[in-house]
């Protein structure tokens, strides 16, 4: 839906509540035609039902007001004297419309001064959830959201089986585009395994202000932008599915190229705008290695304690030969001055070596993962020239990222050697946002832009900023293998991360010191 349909369907809302509650309104002691003005309605009637004026702002919320509806139905009857079971149920089954038929139909009294306590206890435990729900949902949607790393593809600076809060408000929060779904979860709701939304109506893309921008070397959450996989398996058929982009998967990258920039891989090193791109000191890049021993047996263990190898690791005995699917050059240069090491060599794919599976999946242009690009990283407000060679770079760009998922309808079609948008001739296309490259730090073991290109702004959902937990995935018991030295750490800054845990538990045992001698003061007293 566009903002003019969303705006129109808003005023058939303001309708639909004047024509159900115009005589409750009066009976209130307020004037008929105060419940059909845009937002002041909703002002009179959080003083009808005794709320405070700032539970509007909960309505204008989204998935926060598809709780905050139920819950003013609820309030509405109740101020009218309608506290049954009954009621309350009548009310949310009917989606609010049983209003109509106690405006119509019942000689109800206002009750001014009504108690605001719940009458029972299981109504008082239903009251704290659903404002807990609130609270959680607001701060989930739009300041801070906590994230798993599932995968090694930042490993060494994000290991598997951190868990991070990831900052919404840096970048800017997104208003979500689903609004109809299940609060504090992605796209599948747990235990049930089902889809956790609707996939209609939707909200066009909207973005509040952030207090900075995404830099080279930041570590970036985003939207997967081709992620059509039908991650429910509910059909069963294993084809691919549209899917909204705020409810596209979650990955975690690190930026190596932001909007204008030309980007190239030499080697395996990344060079942008011609210059190698020098890491931030925390970034641990790590490559394939391939070697032989002088006869000494190594193993995964030995190599996980020694050289923190957590990718794949193979020996062959036979010929005294092993490969690391992943190792930092820190811990290559240390491998290298083991005795029992003869040669050891890191895996570079040859610059004649192509791969299909790799961007832009063109015949005519292609890449591997040492040797890529160079490449134009599109920059909004930018104009390109449209040729037959470079439209597989921007033709994923045009058609989805600036077409479908924009509200518009862009198809790009070939007759012969002229390129036809829409069914127009185009030799030229200005880019309408600002795109970015993201790559796993695994240079070798990382599905990153190398694969489906380019990220969008609109996908971007935040920026890590602190671990508070951090197991091995491998550990057995649940104490077994707690990182405790990664526990309250930041995930910018440079040299070695500084727990914060002690602090906080500091914190804490001040802060349960002090309410305990305050209650015990007051009981003195």
């Amino acid at each position: 839906m566009t903002f003019t349909e969303w705006f129109i369907f808003f005023l058939v809302v303001q309708v639909i509540h004047f024509a159900g509650t115009w005589k409750l309104y009066q009976k209130a002691g307020r004037q008929s035609w105060e419940a059909l003005i845009p937002v002041y309605n909703a002002v009179i009637l959080m003083k009808i039902i005794n709320r405070p004026w700032w539970w509007v702002i909960l309505l204008f919320i989204p998935i926060v007001n598809l709780i905050m509806f139920p819950v003013i139905w609820v309030e509405t009857l109740r101020s009218f004297g309608k506290n049954s079971v009954s009621d309350t149920f009548l009310a949310i089954f009917t989606l609010g419309f049983y209003i109509y038929y106690i405006n119509y139909t019942q000689d109800v009294t206002y009750i001014h001064e009504r108690d605001l306590k719940p009458r029972t206890t299981i109504g008082e435990w239903v009251s704290s959830i659903l404002f807990a729900v609130v609270a959680a949902t607001i701060v989930h949607g739009y300041f801070m959201q906590p994230f798993t790393i599932p995968t090694s593809s930042l490993e060494k600076t994000l290991l598997v089986g951190d868990y991070l809060f990831v900052s919404k408000f840096h970048y800017g929060a997104r208003v979500p585009q689903t609004p109809i779904a299940f609060p504090m979860v992605h796209d599948t709701i747990p235990v049930l395994g089902v889809k956790s939304y609707a996939t209609e109506p939707q909200i066009p893309y909207l973005r509040f202000p952030g207090f900075e921008e995404v830099k080279k070397n930041d570590i970036v959450v985003f939207n997967w932008p081709v992620d059509t996989v039908n991650a429910f398996q509910q059909y069963g058929d294993g084809k691919y599915y549209y899917k909204p982009i705020d409810k596209k998967s979650n990955y975690v990258k690190r930026c190596v190229a932001t909007a204008g920039d030309s980007l190239e891989i030499i080697e395996g090193k990344v060079f942008i705008n011609g210059e190698q791109l020098e890491l931030s000191e925390r970034a641990k890049p790590q490559y394939s290695y391939t070697g032989t021993t002088d006869g000494h047996q190594l193993t995964p263990q030995y190599m996980y304690k020694m050289y923190d190898v957590t990718d794949g690791f193979g020996f062959n005995p036979n010929t005294n030969e092993f490969g690391i699917s992943a190792l930092s050059e820190e811990s290559a240069e240390r491998l290298r001055n083991n005795p029992y090491i003869k040669t050891l060599e890191r895996r570079v794919y040859p610059e004649d070596q192509k791969s299909a599976s790799l961007f832009p999946n063109d015949k005519k242009r292609r890449y591997n993962l040492d040797y890529f690009g160079p490449i134009y990283i599109p920059e909004k407000g930018k104009t390109v020239e449209i040729t037959p060679e470079s439209l597989p770079f921007y033709r994923r760009i045009i058609e989805v990222y600036e077409g479908t998922e924009m509200g518009l309808i862009n198809t790009i079609t070939q007759n012969g050697t002229q390129i036809l948008l829409n069914g127009q001739p185009f030799d030229s296309y200005t880019f309408k946002q600002d795109y970015y490259w993201m790559m796993g730090d695994n240079r070798h073991n990382s599905e990153d832009s190398r694969s489906w290109g380019y990220v969008p702004y609109n996908h971007v959902v935040g920026k890590p900023v602190f671990i508070w937990f951090s197991k091995d995935k491998y550990a057995s018991g649940f104490l077994d293998g707690i990182r405790w030295d990664r526990m309250f750490t930041t995930v910018k800054g440079n040299g070695t991360p500084i727990s914060y845990l002690p602090y906080f538990l500091i914190l804490v045992l001040i802060i349960v010191a002090f309410n305990y001698f305050k209650k015990r003061r007051n009981s003195d007293s």
